[in-house]
């Protein structure tokens, strides 16, 4: 259904391995007063698969979120015909047994997600929702929002496109801006609701959710209508004046970043949460998302030393576009 041109999500699943553990259930915790989530284990079996990407165009740069809305058409939608099963989802179009709702859940969990391998089925992981702050570890309470809704690609201009070029924008892996997981409830308050309609209620989303509206609908050639257009140039100016649109698929993030690239502030701490810094640095929290900005940055937490870097806690690559502090080895 702000914030993924088009890089494939770099996946990680772990090597099939058999393991025989307490049968259990997952519940979930809201990122309220600190509280970290509560996980019972699962048995599992988990398999490592890593997919290359693609960069995007050399010497692309951010551009600022308002020169690129000036430059998206204004017109009247065109809402007639719409029917849900014209945009085929969700696929798996690279073949790896893993379709594009697992391949994001995959991707933007902030732990090594558990992941089932026959049928690659994701059953345990660590998500934060950037519409309304909850902290999941069940990927059932989780949709994965088409960031511009299908309706509304529909209505502004997919209504003339190919069945595989539909196909194409409802399964899009290319940059993190274009599907986003979050909190089942949110995303259908938000349904089909443009930023005229619907915005989320963290104000801390609030920039990078217009600024990744403009950038799905500038990568795809949509339209907006005027409400619609003149909604989203009413926040850029008021609220988010020096924004910017990263490139497509590119590893850096915008400014404000893209949802889902920066550990958001109401996120609860991780356990090894800082205490303060010392020798210089500025105090971080292990493992939580830094921005791209920040990379080859050092911090510290309880006398140990970070490094902000395109990995993940288990020493595997990240996603395009997530970065996190990690401990110098």
């Amino acid at each position: 259904m702000v914030f993924r041109t088009k890089t494939q999500r770099a996946i990680v699943v772990f090597p099939a391995i058999a393991m025989v553990v307490s049968l259990g259930c997952v519940s979930v915790s809201q990122a309220q007063n600190g509280d970290e989530p509560v996980v019972k284990k699962t048995t599992t079996t988990v398999k490592r698969k890593t997919t290359s990407t693609t960069k995007a165009p050399k010497g692309a740069v951010s551009q600022a979120a308002l020169t690129v809305l000036a430059r998206i058409k204004v017109e009247r939608e065109r809402p007639q015909g719409y029917k849900r099963d014209l945009f085929r989802h969700w696929t798996d179009d690279d073949g790896d047994s893993c379709n594009t709702r697992e391949e994001v859940l995959i991707a933007e969990s902030r732990t090594p997600a558990q992941v089932d391998a026959y049928g690659c089925k994701v059953i345990e992981g660590d998500w934060f929702s950037e519409y309304d702050g909850l902290l999941h570890t069940n990927p059932s309470d989780l949709d994965i929002d088409h960031f511009v809704p299908l309706k509304e690609a529909w209505d502004s201009g997919a209504w003339a496109w190919s069945p595989t070029q539909r196909q194409r924008f409802a399964n899009d892996l290319s940059d993190p801006r274009a599907l986003i997981a979050v909190t089942a409830g949110a995303n259908r308050s938000k349904g089909d609701k443009d930023p005229s309609n619907w915005l989320p209620k963290r104000n801390e989303a609030l920039c990078a959710y217009v600024t990744s509206w403009v950038a799905v609908k500038t990568k795809w050639r949509l339209s907006m209508d005027q409400s619609e257009w003149g909604r989203v140039k009413n926040i850029l100016t008021s609220n988010c004046p020096s924004a910017t649109v990263a490139p497509w698929g590119s590893s850096g993030s915008s400014s404000p970043a893209p949802v889902g690239s920066v550990a958001p502030s109401t996120a609860p701490p991780s356990s090894g949460a800082p205490t303060g810094s010392g020798g210089g640095l500025r105090a971080v929290t292990p493992h939580q998302r830094c921005k791209g900005v920040e990379v080859g940055q050092r911090g510290q937490s309880q006398g140990l030393t970070y490094e902000c870097v395109n990995r993940k806690k288990d020493g595997t690559p990240s996603a395009p576009g997530y970065y996190y502090w990690q401990p110098v080895r």
